[in-house]
């Protein structure tokens, strides 16, 4: 029987698989690169805001503590936004007339809340809750970066499942004693693995199974 295809089919059929399994490859790498790329994650992005208030000058060059504008932290699922009550404490008194913090005057007047644009935003379906982090001793900068020295705010980690499931799978080396959870500044010490056995026992961590089950973040 006749040859139907030339003897260079052969070469051009093997050229083509290759290319094939090398544009799938590349494919995929491109969409895992392009998943975790600040373009996309939104790392290290700053967002305008109704007022450009800065961490840095509150919490940083103030030394204003999270927790007395982040009150709920400890105790919700949500961090919480601060009512403008919470901003007037201060600016009733101080720069109580600048131009710059009429929206805040007219929030307080008005009693109509400044609309704030968020900044760390997770997915509909993921499920994160502040207080437990931070009863677990998870500190503000393990999540959001050195906040006190940032003029404005932005999303200093990726935040994606991967990073999330990093500590998930080894927490005690985030672990920190509940005195330096709001410390920007604190470093894991020389003996971080030491301590944070200790202190995963001491505040009642659970298994890394249980920390890396999906009903954990997504329920």
């Amino acid at each position: 029987m006749a040859q139907i295809f030339h003897r260079s089919a052969n070469s051009i059929a093997r050229f083509s698989l290759l290319f094939a399994v090398l544009a799938v490859t590349l494919g995929l790498t491109g969409i895992l690169m392009f998943a975790r790329a600040p373009y996309y994650t939104r790392q290290n992005i700053v967002r305008d805001q109704p007022i450009q208030f800065s961490h840095k000058h509150h919490a940083g060059d103030d030394g204003i503590d999270c927790r007395y504008c982040h009150s709920g932290v400890e105790t919700s699922a949500q961090a919480g936004i601060p009512p403008t009550k919470t901003c007037m404490n201060c600016h009733s008194v101080l720069f109580k007339d600048a131009a710059y913090l009429e929206p805040v005057r007219e929030s307080y007047r008005t009693d109509k809340s400044i609309v704030w644009v968020k900044v760390h935003r997770l997915p509909d379906f993921v499920y994160f809750n502040h207080s437990i982090h931070v009863n677990k001793g998870i500190g503000c900068s393990s999540c959001h970066g050195q906040v006190d020295q940032m003029p404005l705010m932005f999303q200093a980690k990726q935040l994606t499942m991967s990073w999330c499931l990093d500590c998930h799978r080894n927490p005690e080396r985030n672990l920190r004693p509940h005195d330096q959870i709001t410390n920007m500044s604190w470093q894991p010490p020389a003996n971080q693995a030491e301590i944070g056995e200790q202190l995963a026992v001491q505040n009642h961590l659970r298994s890394t199974l249980d920390l890396t089950n999906c009903s954990t973040c997504h329920r």
